[in-house]
């Protein structure tokens, strides 16, 4: 029972429930109802109140025809109140041609006279002129707006972007305003200018410049800029505009600088499209005012800060356009110190932006080189452009304005430096000794007048102001690090600019200001002084120089630079680089990355490269007298920096032979760690090669190309075969090494084979077409080893090399400032001569049609070479001639012949370290190779000569052959006479000491086929010149492997002149008895 009274109660209660919530239900339905009608009611009253509004406006706002203007023009009030409307309802898209139509209209009435039809009528209204103040900058901003989104580069956008430019061009200024025109209204201009410049105001402070330098931007950063003069000339009377109503505060010309000025190429496109706008720039003193804004620091750091790196360079490049465009005017008058100085901070903070902006995530500039920062896209474009301006920089006019006249007017009275007094200093030579001492006394003479002249301060006026000009065109060098080439060309090709420089640091003291420099350095040991950077300056130019600097003009025209300025210059640089090191100036820790030690390092050694190639310094010029050669070599032995420093950048201080010796003990040392001493000759480390007399080079190159280098140090002994297929008997049948070296070279270098050419002065360099030799590299990388193994057991070998060819053994042709053309001359004398005429050419170089390819006869077939991609299409022009004579000498000496010298010089540094080679320039590996070029020293060679077979010094044949040597033989017989007995015609580099074997002589009484050595008969007859036949019908003969001279005891001094000067003239060497 009691349970059916609960269901009951539940039921009801759900049953309440359920009516509840259907009521809300019902409610809610009924409240959204209500609210969808409200919002459906209030959209359609919306609509419709917009489309009262859209359509009143497009019946009482009439479209402007093109002809007459007037006869649609209606009452101003009343435009304006539909306007006021319209901006309530305004929607960007949806009106975007309503407003065109508007912006017509409004520019149109502005043409009326009458206040009550001009649109600025109601601004004469005062019960209405606040708000159309603010509903005009309403409008105007709206242009703004939609500017933002135009493309100039489409037709279609460009109409538009003129139509508001008009209207802002128009509305920011009285002068279109045809109403101020009536008499009754001029007193109303000097308020209505006022109203523009607020108007001007709100829309600046709104925004005004972001939207003009975006749209610029837009508009110039292209190959072909969309803008016309119409478009380009508004824009530039918009942005002044603000400007001139701040009577150009430094506010204003701060966002002036950055948003405007700092377009890419504005101002080149400006005097290009609208020059009349450049005008405006000047008559308004743009170029005067920003450079007193960025000459103080804060301004300057403000500006770049918000610039940061890409844009600054643009201001930069219109700062230098507009300099230049005002040359003749004010820009003399703020070259120094404001042009100067905004310059450099520029620069400066360019360079230091890039450097912090250094990581692995680089982004490539053009102008700036890597850094941390993606370039703007439409930077892209434009670069070349701006590339434009900043070379007006280094133009011929800008540069005599900033430091050429200033230099010409300082150094007019300044005489060059007289390099006799140099000369015989580094000479050592004594004054008062010879034929010349009363000239040497008038040297002295003059020398000490000269001494005595008035020497320039380092912190001088003048001299600083030099030094500030300097340091802006190497900051310029250090900055703009992609246009370094063009830098230094346009500094180099200027009128006298280098040699008036040379000269203004000839009057800063004696051999150059050399000590005023070392005691600045002393105090500023980390060259960051202005005046480190103007040495800097011009070490780096006259590197440039000297590299452009072919040898007619060097040698034989020497116009500005005589020979005597390269001898003070390379004295001073020697010097200085010297004193600098050896006085602790530099930190030896980082002195490799030291860019005063690099700029004046990579000059002295253009300079001594040059002399080794074509000398124009007297003897011991390179080297430093100070230097106590003991002292020095007993400091490297200790291991200590400063020695192993010079050792290995300035090597030429040390006379040629020291280092020699340094050399030998380089190779003695690594002998003794790689146990190849003489004592180890019998050991395991010798290697036994059997080589056939008609197969030398073949034999020899099958044991020998697989032999690692440790090994062809070692002990190579060498078991001839002769034609009959048996082993050779003779003197140390098995270590004739000597002589199948000798053998093995003679035959490859023969110009027969192929491997080498020879060139018109019979000088040695690897065949173009060497390829048509099987195993060709390989046939060189082991032609490379032999020639390093001779080296290295000091044998010498006539080889003449070409010198081009040593260069790049030494690794010099891998140096950026290393010069084709200069060495072309040791390849093909004719093909220089040829190319200098083209230099030189004073026409037009198109006349001669050549291109940029080179025409090859390779075996009865033509084959061309491009020296670009390209090259038969592109012809050779007054701009490009340098660059083609270059690829040319380039193509001749490194292209063809690549391969070749490439496993030449890896089978040669094999044996012989590159560091070893780096003690010697190009003729000085020549003599290494081959021996010295001096006369026969007999006295040397008699005192290191060894006798066999019964001879002594005191004989009388050997007293006949010293004799007859000495007084009978000319220098060019005596020569042959080496060669004859040592099979190279020049003596060893350290005399006849370090001749390996040493040279002998013995006592033969048979024919070589008879001579089994020395036996006591031969030896007792010998000595006691006892004849066992007559040898008078015999010749003397000669081993070269053993640097041995087999004579015959002969009767007269007579017969052995004879015989032996036939003997040297046939080179019958053991072959002809």
């Amino acid at each position: 029972m009691f349970n059916t009274t609960e269901d009951t109660k539940s039921s009801f209660l759900e049953q309440t429930k359920a009516a509840r919530e259907e009521r809300a239900l019902e409610k809610r339905k009924e409240a959204s109802v209500i609210t969808i009608q409200a919002n459906v009611r209030g959209w359609i009253t919306r609509v419709k109140f917009v489309r009262g509004i859209l359509n009143e406006f497009d019946e009482i706002i009439p479209e402007v025809p093109e002809g007459d203007s007037k006869s649609v023009l209606k009452p101003a009030i009343q435009i304006y109140y539909q306007v006021k409307r319209l901006l309530l309802i305004f929607n960007k898209t949806r009106d975007r041609d309503r407003f065109d139509r508007l912006c017509r209209y409004l520019i149109a009435s502005l043409e009326s006279d009458s206040p009550k039809i001009s649109y600025v009528g109601v601004a004469l209204n005062k019960e209405h002129v606040m708000q159309w103040i603010s509903h005009i900058n309403d409008v105007l901003w709206k242009c703004c707006d939609y500017l933002e989104e135009l493309k100039p580069e489409y037709a279609s956008d460009m109409k538009n972007v003129l139509l508001y430019l008009h209207i802002l061009v128009s509305f920011t200024s009285t002068t279109t305003w045809v109403v101020l025109k009536n008499k009754n209204m001029e007193i109303l201009k000097s308020g209505m200018n006022q109203l523009c410049a607020n108007i001007m105001g709100q829309l600046f402070h709104k925004g005004f410049y972001l939207v003009l330098k975006s749209l610029l931007v837009r508009g110039l950063g292209r190959l072909k800029i969309a803008f016309k003069h119409a478009s380009l000339s508004a824009i530039l009377t918009l942005s002044l505009r603000p400007l001139i109503a701040a009577e150009f505060s430094d506010k204003f010309m701060s966002m002036f600088l950055i948003h405007i000025l700092s377009v890419p190429a504005l101002v080149q496109h400006l005097e290009n499209v609208t020059p009349e706008c450049i005008t405006v720039l000047v008559n308004h003193n743009i170029f005067s005012r920003s450079l007193e804004l960025l000459s103080s620091q804060q301004s300057m750091r403000i500006v770049f800060n918000t610039l940061e790196g890409n844009y600054a360079l643009c201001l930069l490049a219109n700062l230098v356009q507009l300099g230049y465009i005002e040359r003749d005017g004010i820009l003399k008058e703020v070259s120094f110190p404001t042009f100067t100085v905004v310059v450099t901070g520029i620069l400066e903070s360019c360079q230091h932006y890039v450097v912090s902006k250094q990581s692995n995530l680089t982004h490539w500039h053009p102008v700036l080189g890597w850094f941390a920062q993606p370039m703007d896209p439409a930077l892209h474009a434009a670069i070349p452009h701006v590339k434009m301006q900043l070379h007006l920089l280094w133009n011929t006019q800008i540069v005599s304005i900033l430091i050429g006249n200033a230099l010409s007017e300082l150094v007019k009275d300044t005489e060059p430096p007289n390099s006799t007094s140099n000369s015989a200093h580094s000479r050592g030579q004594n004054h008062f000794m010879g034929g010349n001492f009363l000239k040497r006394a008038l040297e002295s003479r003059t020398n000490r007048t000269n001494t005595q002249r008035p020497y320039r301060a380092l912190g001088s006026p003048e001299v600083h102001r030099i030094v500030l000009l300097c340091s802006l065109y190497y900051t310029a060098l250090n900055t703009l690090t992609q246009l370094r080439l063009d830098i230094l060309t346009g500094l180099c090709y200027q009128d006298r600019i280098l040699y008036d420089l040379w000269l203004f640091l000839c009057s800063l003291g004696p051999n150059c200001g050399l000590k005023t420099f070392l005691d600045h350095l002393a105090i500023n040991t980390k060259c960051t002084a202005p005046e480190f950077q103007m040495l800097q300056l011009y070490a780096d130019c006259m590197t440039h120089y000297i590299t452009i600097l072919d040898d007619m003009e060097m040698y034989e025209q020497q116009q500005p630079f005589k020979l005597s300025d390269f001898i003070a210059l390379s004295n001073f640089l020697n010097v200085f680089l010297y004193n600098a090191v050896l006085g602790n100036l530099f930190d030896l820790k980082t002195v490799q990355t030291n860019s005063l030690f690099q700029s004046f390092h990579t000059l002295l050694m253009a300079l001594y490269r040059r002399d080794c190639r074509r000398n124009y310094t007297p003897q011991g010029h390179w080297l430093i007298k100070d230097i106590r050669v003991s002292t020095f070599m007993a400091d490297l032995d200790k291991g200590r920096k400063k020695p192993q420093l010079l050792l290995q950048t300035m090597p030429h201080i040390i006379p040629h032979e020291d280092r020699v010796r340094l050399f030998r003990k380089y190779i003695t040392n690594e002998k003794t760690v790689l146990g190849l001493t003489e004592s180890a000759c019998a050991s395991p480390q010798s290697t036994l090669i059997t080589v056939h007399r008609s197969r030398i080079v073949e034999d020899g190159y099958r044991q020998l190309a697989l032999l690692p280098p440790q090994g062809l140090k070692g002990v190579i002994r060498v078991r001839f075969i002769n034609e009959q297929g048996l082993d050779e008997a003779g003197i140390d049948q098995d270590g004739v090494f000597k002589e199948f070296l000798e053998e093995s070279i003679k035959r490859i270098f023969d110009p027969a084979l192929n491997l080498f050419k020879a060139t018109s002065e019979e000088r040695l360099y690897p065949s173009p077409t060497s390829y048509l030799q099987e195993n060709h590299l390989q046939l060189f990388e082991f032609v490379g080893r032999m020639l390093g193994k001779a080296v290295y057991e000091g044998i010498v070998v006539d080889v003449p090399f070409a010198s081009f060819f040593l260069s790049q053994v030494l690794g010099q042709t891998g140096q950026a400032l290393y010069s084709c053309v200069d060495e072309l001359p040791s390849l093909d004398e004719e093909l220089y001569r040829s190319l200098s005429y083209v230099k030189h050419y004073k026409g037009d170089v198109s006349e001669l049609d050549l291109t940029f390819s080179v025409d090859e006869d390779c075996l009865g077939r033509l084959v061309t070479h491009e020296l670009i991609p390209g090259g038969k299409a592109v012809a050779v022009t007054n701009e490009n001639k340098i660059n083609y004579i270059h690829l040319m000498a380039h193509f001749r000496m490194h292209v063809q012949i690549k391969d070749q010298t490439a496993a030449f010089i890896r089978g040669f540094r094999s044996i012989i370290s590159p560091e070893w080679l780096s003690l010697f320039s190009t003729p000085e590996l020549q003599r290494l190779i081959s021996g010295d070029n001096v006369p026969l020293d007999l006295k040397d060679l008699r005192r290191h000569t060894q006798y066999y077979g019964g001879f002594h010094d005191s004989h009388r044949v050997v007293s006949w052959l010293w004799d007859i040597l000495d007084k009978d033989f000319s220098e060019e017989e005596k020569g042959m006479f080496l060669k004859f007995v040592t099979s190279c015609s020049k003596p060893p580099l350290l005399g006849f000491a370090h001749l390996e074997p040493p040279f002998s002589i013995r006592c033969v009484e048979v024919g070589d086929d008879e001579d089994t050595g020395d036996t006591i008969g031969s030896v007792i007859r010998g000595f006691f010149t006892i004849r066992k036949k007559d040898p008078q019908n015999r010749l003397p003969t000669s081993s070269t492997c053993f640097n041995l001279l087999k004579l015959p005891n002969y009767q007269k001094k007579s017969t052995l002149r004879e015989k032996l000067r036939y003997a040297i003239s046939c080179n019958t060497g053991f072959e002809l008895s």
